[in-house]
């Protein structure tokens, strides 16, 4: 069977191969004293709080599954509307959101509506791999440019005019960053979003993780710089509503009936279900609940990432937002005979029964030296996966 150039493109998702690998241990290890401890996916351990569940039986059991709109339910996009009001000061018209089948499809919608084919679109590396695999997708080129700890493994406006070529289109940021939990310095983004309009070009910014944010220095939403922002949302990360597959968009005004007409076409529309389910994650009760599992969060990352340095796995710069810590591994590495961290990756799970995720997936720039670690987990396991790392390393 002959497969699509396209196709042949897009490199495997390490994040899930490495998953394969760590439940197959976890098998055999189930029922011994260390069963494994999965550090290793970006999903919350927490599940959608009670009105919102309620809110999805009331839709199943009153027949609400039908087809929506392929722009969502207009009480939903009011809600978002609303949220974005009340959390961040920033007016964004029910009218630009557009309701997704998760964040995946928002950035599907967005490449294959501004994207042509050998198009670039700059992003940093180190990035969240499946972004430049949506750009491979629409045919476009994607193009890493490596980034250090003291850009907070950020593009900067320097990077974007230097790397900039006839070819470039955009940029693709996201802030908070996967896997870095990194965000860009507002102003920073200002300068970038102004440097890409000057030349005609494309903001994409996925805020996937913005609700997650826990310094007010980087918690805002790149919307309060331009409508020409084009911002990717999502209901898995603050919301915690991951395999409920539902996101958003906002666009320009004039970028609407583009996306709504390929959205038609691809998609239909996002789950019913879960756009009704979602009205209820902006009740007052939802939010007091997401707020306390944000401190939670908060709370995880300030106790383990001091475990972290603690046993010579160095994470560079903390993380401001998100769940994840971004950890250097080259001298653990070492010490257990191995090199890189992929093979750092394989030593914890085979023998501290601690799955992390090494930084292959992620770019270039020196990422074979990194582990990402997934604190989307309980405390009680993050203090036990910290004893068995601190014990293979002694």
């Amino acid at each position: 069977m002959r497969i699509s150039r396209r196709a042949e493109r897009i490199e495997p998702f390490y994040v899930m191969e490495v998953a394969k690998a760590a439940r197959e241990i976890a098998r055999d290890v189930a029922r011994s004293d260390t069963p494994m401890i999965f550090l290793n996916i970006g999903e919350p351990d927490f599940t959608a709080p009670p009105l919102v569940q309620e809110a999805a039986e009331r839709a199943i059991r009153g027949g609400a599954t039908q087809y929506t709109h392929a722009v969502g339910l207009d009480a939903l996009r009011e809600r978002i509307s609303g949220w974005y009001a009340e959390r961040f000061r920033v007016d964004v018209p029910a009218r630009r959101i557009v309701i997704t089948a998760g964040a995946s499809a928002a950035l599907q919608l967005a490449c294959l509506a501004l994207v042509e084919a050998g198009d670039e679109i700059l992003m940093p590396d180190p990035s969240y791999p499946c972004n430049r695999h949506f750009v491979s997708a629409a045919e476009g080129d994607a193009v890493l440019v490596p980034t250090t700890a003291a850009e907070r493994y950020q593009l900067t406006a320097a990077k974007v005019q230097e790397h900039w070529t006839p070819r470039t289109r955009g940029v693709l940021l996201a802030s908070p960053s996967n896997p870095t939990g990194t965000s860009i310095h507002p102003d920073e983004l200002r300068r970038i979003h102004h440097l890409v309009q000057s030349r005609g070009g494309i903001t994409l910014l996925d805020e996937i993780y913005l609700g997650l944010s826990y310094d007010d220095t980087f918690g805002h939403t790149g919307l309060a710089i331009d409508d020409n922002v084009i911002s990717i949302n999502s209901f898995s990360k603050y919301f915690n509503m991951t395999g409920w597959r539902l996101g958003w968009m906002v666009v320009p005004d004039a970028l609407v009936p583009v996306v709504e007409r390929l959205a038609q076409n691809l998609f239909i529309c996002a789950s019913t279900v879960s756009q009704y389910a979602a009205l209820a994650c902006f009740e007052a009760e939802s939010i007091a609940e997401y707020e306390r599992r944000r401190a939670e969060f908060r709370a995880r990352r300030d106790w383990f990432i001091p475990q972290l340095r603690s046993m010579g796995l160095d994470v560079p710069v903390i993380p401001d937002g998100a769940f994840y810590a971004w950890a250097d591994c080259g001298e653990a590495a070492r010490r257990l005979g191995v090199e890189g961290s992929w093979d750092f990756a394989f030593e914890a799970m085979r023998r501290a029964h601690v799955a992390v995720t090494p930084g292959r997936d992620f770019g270039h720039a020196d990422t074979s030296r990194f582990v990402r670690f997934s604190t989307a987990n309980s405390m009680a396991q993050l203090q036990e996966a910290a004893a068995r790392l601190k014990g293979l390393l002694a």
